[in-house]
């Protein structure tokens, strides 16, 4: 039946009752493809019926569908002619595993980070009213999502607005027995019944008209009707909101979905439709592992198993050797923004669950949270994702840096994170922090050097960020002692002519490029930089005299990067000599495989190695 669909046109073409069928091919098709390209699994398995329900009832595009953050588009994506792009899911120049306006007229705003749609949907609304159009605007949001303070925001100014909009509460963290389902669904069916919405009101206006008595009888019956509600309907919270609250609903019976999505799509002012589902539903191992399909390597259909499990990554090397040291320090505390397994906080939430802090989807409360235990005389580390700290700008600089209290961010996936693309690149962290007065910033060259890093972190007495990329690593010791000295770099190799100055990960890039440069009797020196701020002034300035060519390698954008605080320390010195810097460019990066975004943006050890050379030959 998949087969039959590329359009959600297609989908009015079947019998409704073949649409369970559907709904398994569906299933079997996301868990065939996303086993090979990886992606976001469980999300999509928990929210199969429900899409479908959406695209039958409303017309996309000319409705306005807006998914949140945008890892449960998946089927939406199916649906809206595109299945036949899945074998290039995430991958090099391949179909995005988010929503993207640029690849399809049913993408009506892009999504990547969490908790915008309700916003996105309501500003669309309001220039819908203000043009005089009528189509009807969806807005579906996750229950980990509704936990964002803008999220919150956005239905504080819809339900005022009362505008026409529907908003559906994707919740897949509880169970819904049989009876409390056929309840909600019967009230539901009630108060959205245009017989009973007309009587209602006219009963209303009656009573508004018939003074004193009938104010005064309008007001109690609001007053009885409000302690019913308040125990039979679930979403009393939105109500007070200003939302009309339909459901719970069975989020896998495509039948109760279309009749609720039908009946909320007739009546006036902001609705609120809550639906019911299990992340992973289908796949056994999602089912019961659905943090670890969330966002899901390639792996083995029959057992579950990803590919190349085992390996350990940055994120563990940071989680263990924080749970090493908190261990033995009680005034160490974990904290993330609902991200325990993806930062490697797993490990610490295991051990010392009474010091671990998960504040869900809301990094501002996050950063300011830590502050507070900081000057209680804690040392907080919070783990966030480079991309998700944009979001905490603000409290980072009032909160934490202007207060210079000692929060540690471990900014994890810094750098080019490959298949989450645009919204997830972490190349703009050294720019954005940078600027901010008060706080150091440091990067590993490896894994080992990580822990050393978050060893002399818990030294420091000021905001400390230790950003560091996704990925494998090799071997690596949690024991290993700091031999780090604060706002030192390491000198790796001894030169001539050429000094190459390479931050995090990309010094072993550079090293790499240094064998290819013997062949043209090059021999660079080659600086690890390890701190970005403050620089190691000293041996940078040293060097640097020492040499006709400088160059900078770094996985960020050039524009504000340490390219630039280089060139800026280059500068107030009164040192003119040529420097290259290389980094990104001034784009928002795509996704794909990391390795070919490196070379696509000639950051790989052979394209940094011709480049040095031509322009060492142009120089000379």
């Amino acid at each position: 039946m998949l087969e039959q669909i590329d359009s959600p046109y297609d989908l009015r073409k079947l019998d409704k009752k073949d649409f369970s069928l559907l709904c398994e091919e569906i299933r079997q098709f996301l868990v065939e493809k996303v086993s090979k390209t990886g992606g976001h699994l469980a999300s999509n398995l928990g929210i199969v019926e429900l899409t479908v329900a959406l695209h039958y009832v409303f017309n996309s595009p000319v409705d306005k569908i807006i998914w949140d953050v945008g890892h449960q588009c998946y089927v939406h994506k199916m649906l809206t002619g595109r299945k036949d792009q899945f074998d290039t899911l995430r991958k090099f120049n391949g179909l995005s595993g988010y929503i993207k306006r640029a690849e399809s007229v049913h993408d009506i705003f892009g999504a990547g980070h969490s908790s915008t749609s309700i916003s996105a949907a309501l500003g669309i609304a309001t220039a819908r009213d203000l043009k005089g159009e009528k189509y009807s605007v969806v807005a579906v949001i996750g229950d980990g999502a509704l936990t964002g303070g803008m999220a919150l925001e956005a239905l504080n100014n819809a339900g005022r607005s009362k505008t026409d909009l529907i908003v559906v509460l994707n919740h897949n963290e509880m169970s819904i027995s049989e009876n409390v389902g056929s309840l909600s669904l019967y009230l539901s069916k009630l108060r959205t019944d245009p017989t009973y919405n007309k009587l209602k009101q006219e009963v209303d206006n009656l009573l508004n008209i018939v003074p004193p008595i009938g104010k005064s009888l309008h007001k109690y019956i609001e007053r009885i009707k409000d302690s019913v509600k308040q125990l039979l309907v679930p979403g009393m919270f939105f109500e007070e909101m200003g939302f009309t609250y339909l459901g719970p609903i069975d989020g896998h019976d495509v039948d109760s979905l279309i009749e609720v999505l039908e009946r909320a799509k007739k009546i006036k002012g902001p609705i609120l439709v809550h639906v019911i589902t299990k992340k992973g539903k289908g796949y056994k191992f999602a089912e019961k592992f659905p943090d670890k399909f969330h966002s899901a390597a390639p792996f083995d259909i029959q057992t579950g198993k990803f590919v190349n499990e085992g390996q350990a990554t940055y994120s563990d090397v940071f989680g263990k050797t924080l749970t090493e040291m908190a261990l033995k320090d009680d005034k160490i505390v974990a904290i993330t923004a609902a991200m325990p397994e993806g930062t490697g906080l797993i490990h610490f939430a295991k051990l010392i669950p009474e010091r671990f802090f998960d504040v869900g989807i809301a990094e501002q409360h996050a950063t300011t949270f830590a502050a507070g235990m900081a000057v209680q005389g804690y040392k907080p580390y919070f783990a966030v994702y480079s991309t998700f700290l944009q979001r905490a700008y603000d409290q980072l600089i009032h909160d934490v840096c202007i207060q210079k209290l000692p929060v540690v961010f471990a900014i994890d996936r810094a750098g080019i994170v490959g298949e989450d693309g645009e919204t997830h690149q972490g190349v703009f962290d050294l720019s954005y922090l940078r600027p901010i007065p008060n706080i150091a910033i440091m990067s590993p060259k490896d894994a080992n050097e990580l822990v050393e890093m978050v060893k002399l972190s818990r030294t420091l007495d000021f905001p400390v960020a230790i950003r560091y990329p996704r990925g494998k690593v090799g071997e690596f010791d949690i024991t290993k002692e700091c031999s780090i000295e604060f706002g030192k770099a390491e000198l790796v190799s001894e030169g001539t002519e050429i000094a190459i100055f390479a931050l995090g990960r990309m010094v072993g890039k550079v090293l790499e490029a240094k064998e290819i440069l013997k062949a043209s009797d090059l021999q660079p020196f080659i600086v690890n930089l390890r701190f970005v701020k403050p620089l190691d002034e000293e041996l940078i300035l040293d060097i640097s005299n020492k040499v006709k060519f400088i160059v900078t390698v770094e996985d960020n954008v050039i524009a504000g990067g340490v390219g630039n605080a280089i060139l800026e320390l280059l500068n107030l010195k009164g040192i003119y000599k040529p420097v290259l810097c290389l980094g990104f460019p001034d784009k928002f990066i795509e996704h794909g495989d990391v390795e070919s975004l490196f070379k696509k943006y000639n950051l790989d050890a052979e394209s940094i190695a011709n480049t040095i050379l031509q322009k060492y030959k142009e120089m000379r």
